[in-house]
């Protein structure tokens, strides 16, 4: 889960003639969180990640590298088997997060006619005081995650839903928006409804790769709302096709 404010500043941290966005980022330890780079796909020159002015990741062309234990972890293992980069967007997920993971979050982008980044300050949160609503589903339904907030009262809240540590979508005021591709998981891809009276998120034809944990954040409030959705009954009716195909296919043996 992340919770996000940002501001543009110039020239700090080291970026010297770098155009950067500050960037606060709230998790559930546990969870997992991706930093994005808002950078489209084909379209990344030199991307480089960096942890407390150390760096953990970097794409250069067609290469891209993660540092070992060694390089990034100051004899820790912090980061051992968890982070993961996207090669097409540059984005960094940091997987079953900890409290250790806490600090700063430096991107650089670099491209042929502009230079570009961002500082994420993650922070970590403890799950013990945070009730995970279970719910569970047949795949090809819809649910809707309610947070039983009633109707909402005060517009100038801005609501935020994540999936698995990933922006997508919010409600400010009377308004809403839905995370487009290139900035979330392409699986979401028109199935996503918020209601900006209830706060409440709707996942329309739901599918297995769809099962996860969604966070509800308020701007003025922690972590709020927390669901453990499972999808299942896809594989059974995955078999239910197999089948079918394979008595006609024995029927037109039979027939020839």
């Amino acid at each position: 889960m992340q919770f996000v404010t940002s501001q543009t500043a110039e020239n700090q941290n080291g970026f010297l003639g770098v155009s950067t966005d500050k960037v606060s980022v709230s998790v559930m330890e546990g969870d997992s969180v991706t930093l994005h780079t808002a950078v489209k796909e084909n379209q990344q020159g030199r991307i480089k990640w960096y942890f407390n002015d150390i760096r953990i990741a970097q794409i250069t062309g067609d290469l891209s590298f993660i540092c070992v234990d060694i390089q990034c972890n100051e004899g820790t293992e912090r980061f051992r088997d968890r982070l993961k980069l996207d090669h097409q967007s540059g984005s960094l997920t940091i997987m079953n997060t900890r409290t250790t993971d806490s600090g700063v979050y430096q991107l650089e982008i670099f491209s042929n006619s502009s230079s570009s980044g961002n500082i994420f300050n993650v922070t970590l949160h403890g799950v013990s005081a945070v009730e995970t609503n279970e719910v569970k589903m047949n795949s090809g339904e819809s649910v809707t995650l309610d947070p039983g907030l009633g109707l909402i009262e005060n517009t100038n809240d801005l609501m935020a839903w994540y999936f698995n540590g990933t922006f997508i979508a919010a409600i400010v005021g009377n308004q809403s928006y839905i995370c487009k591709d290139y900035q979330c998981d392409r699986r979401f891809r028109g199935r996503l409804k918020v209601d900006h009276q209830t706060g409440s998120l709707t996942i329309v034809n739901i599918t297995a790769k769809h099962s996860g944990i969604y966070i509800l954040q308020r701007s003025h409030i922690s972590i709020i709302n927390r669901f453990r959705v499972t999808v299942t009954g896809e594989l059974q009716y995955i078999r239910l096709i197999n089948h079918i195909i394979f008595y006609y296919l024995l029927l037109l043996c039979f027939i020839i």
